[in-house]
């Protein structure tokens, strides 16, 4: 399996979305299972050194992802998605919150709706991701608190993640 094929990572500040595609050199089936299984998910969700662990998953229309990302100091993030909408194997949709262990809804950081669209392109699978937020201040915020290189990261983890489960 070859790494990734194709990024790009661009910012609409007139529409206030961060827009990214990544392409896998995985079969959709195992991409969509990557970003819909909390065992595999957080394998690749938090960017090093940080470790992801999803406390709850349900994975369906109404249902909640609620994970934390902790730090090598010990220092833990607590974040949910909630999730919208699900067109199993091709896409699905949510809202993205920080939030404490219970799932309470935080005021101090900014909120997201994602939606991901998965494309299957012979051997290797697009993940498109739409990120809008509220407000330009509050897209600026989480970009400026480190997002793009977070998420970049997390993207190379996923193509380690992928390799492993291709060649089992």
């Amino acid at each position: 399996m070859k790494p990734a094929l194709f990024f790009e990572f661009t910012v609409d500040k007139v529409n206030n979305t961060v827009n990214i595609q990544r392409e896998f050199a995985a079969g959709i089936d195992l991409v969509w299972e990557a970003w819909t299984n909390p065992e595999i998910i957080d394998q690749w969700w938090a960017p090093k050194p940080y470790q992801n662990k999803t406390k709850s998953m349900d994975f369906r229309v109404g249902g909640m992802w609620l994970y934390s990302m902790t730090s090598p100091t010990n220092d833990v993030h607590w974040c949910k998605a909630d999730y919208l909408a699900i067109d199993a194997g091709k896409s699905f949709s949510h809202h993205d919150n920080f939030c404490d262990e219970n799932g309470n809804v935080g005021e101090k950081f900014p909120n997201s709706k994602w939606n991901i669209l998965f494309r299957k392109n012979g051997e290797s699978t697009t993940v498109q991701v739409t990120i809008t937020h509220d407000n330009l201040a509050s897209m600026e915020r989480v970009i400026e608190m480190g997002f793009k290189e977070g998420f970049t990261m997390a993207m190379t983890n996923l193509d380690e993640v992928l390799l492993s489960h291709s060649s089992k």
